[in-house]
């Protein structure tokens, strides 16, 4: 241990010696790049540690929500099988990667009940999400596809949404059913449903939806490629264990 000190000694003594035969001017360069790195490399540390690892799942009422969350939190539906009409909220590490060995980040995942009057709820914890999963039954889509795209369309021209990118995932689900509707017939008729929409909805006053942003190319038939944030399609079955898809879309954007 001794000799490591007298080491170190000899090591400070060289670096005073160094230092005191360098003109000033490039002293002051060198303590300025030094304190450059270390500002840069606090800010690096600040911006990671501040993303956001909030994932919100929306959608209509009986959609499978709950039944998603609690899969994806503890690998069963067991209490997802009724229509939640309460936020349900928490913080874990996905079911999936419980036996992964290191450190793995937890996702803080909101699942806002679909009821119209409890829209305000989504309006809340859309400013902090990192990604949006819009849930859609895929085997009672037909009976439900207005309302759904309605629902939708408020997402994709969120101000919040836009302006920050957040990436939305649209999970088919329930595709374990024999009369689903698969993800290219629901993503084709969203489309439709959504033209439409945008179609009349230009037509109100600016006034009247000053929280939403124009959807889509004017002139053009609108597809989800249009929308400045990433939009993709995905199937499964929350009921069944089928969500790998949406678990690759959570990891895509909160990071492990």
């Amino acid at each position: 241990m001794d000799e490591w000190i007298r080491q170190a000694e000899s090591w400070v003594g060289q670096a005073e010696s160094w230092i005191r035969q360098q003109p000033p001017e490039q002293i002051y360069v060198a303590a300025a790049v030094v304190a450059l790195t270390i500002l840069v490399l606090i800010a690096a540390s600040c911006l990671k540690s501040s993303k956001s690892n909030t994932i919100v799942l929306s959608g209509l009422t009986g959609s499978g929500k709950t039944t998603l969350f609690y899969q994806l939190r503890d690998g069963s539906s067991h209490q997802g099988t009724v229509t939640s009409m309460e936020e349900n909220s928490d913080t874990f590490v996905l079911h999936s990667e419980q036996e992964w060995k290191g450190k793995v980040k937890p996702v803080h995942v909101v699942d806002v009940p679909g009821h119209a009057r409890l829209k305000p709820k989504l309006d809340e914890v859309l400013p902090k999400a990192a990604g949006v999963v819009f849930v859609v039954d895929a085997q009672d889509f037909l009976s439900s596809m207005q309302a759904t795209a309605e629902y939708l369309y408020d997402v994709l021209t969120k101000a919040t949404v836009v302006k920050k990118k957040v990436p939305v995932l649209i999970f088919c689900n329930k595709t374990d059913k024999v009369t689903a509707h698969s993800k290219e017939f629901i993503k084709k008729q969203l489309e439709k449903e959504i033209n439409k929409l945008r179609e009349s909805r230009n037509a109100i006053s600016s006034a009247d939806i000053s929280d939403e942003v124009e959807l889509g190319v004017p002139g053009e038939a609108f597809n989800f490629s249009q929308c400045q944030n990433k939009v993709t399609v995905a199937e499964g079955a929350g009921s069944t264990g089928n969500v790998s898809a949406v678990e690759q879309f959570i990891r895509e954007y909160v990071k492990a």
